[in-house]
């Protein structure tokens, strides 16, 4: 039988998990069989610089931690080497970051996630994370309006120049 003193930790380190992922906007669970110790690193850096964890926990504490939250159906996802990715503000550029990274390591999976509250396949994620960021999707627009106002400007001038020329 297990010491009371480890069932205890256990209950706490689950407690705590299942804060985080209820507070997280993107829970991001993923295979990570076959990479370096490097690519982790790097990756984990990368995550830190959107605000978001990497971390690998035992599949059980995490289908503990997702229960506690009423959150099962990711628990079949649950098998092999799990890490998890967890979003605090935002689940986009973290999205896009372990997109990237399955792009570049052939052997990095992408199992399934919650985002803001909903479940997700790996489909469902792979086309959040090629969607374009709200930095690109702002200049797109800017680029527009900047472009009917040119128009704008140009057609007002034409007038003008009617108008002189009349005169």
């Amino acid at each position: 039988m297990a010491n009371e003193a480890i069932l205890k930790q256990k209950e706490e380190e689950v407690k705590k998990l299942a804060e985080k992922l209820k507070d997280a906007k993107l829970v991001l669970l993923t295979d990570y069989r076959g990479i370096t110790v490097d690519s982790v690193t790097s990756l984990r850096s990368t995550l830190r610089n959107v605000n978001s964890e990497y971390k690998v926990i035992k599949n059980n504490i995490v289908k503990r931690a997702l229960n506690t939250n009423g959150e099962t159906s990711l628990d079949s996802l649950l098998e092999g080497p799990t890490a998890v990715i967890i979003g605090k503000e935002d689940y986009v550029e973290p999205l896009k970051a372990i997109y990237k990274f399955t792009k570049e390591n052939e052997f990095y999976k992408i199992k399934g996630g919650i985002v803001e509250g909903k479940v997700m396949s790996v489909d469902e994620l792979i086309t959040l994370a090629k969607l374009p960021s709200k930095q690109e999707l702002l200049g797109m627009l800017a680029g527009a309006l900047l472009g009917n106002i040119s128009k704008l400007a140009i057609g007002l001038d034409q007038v003008r120049i009617q108008k002189e020329a009349n005169a």
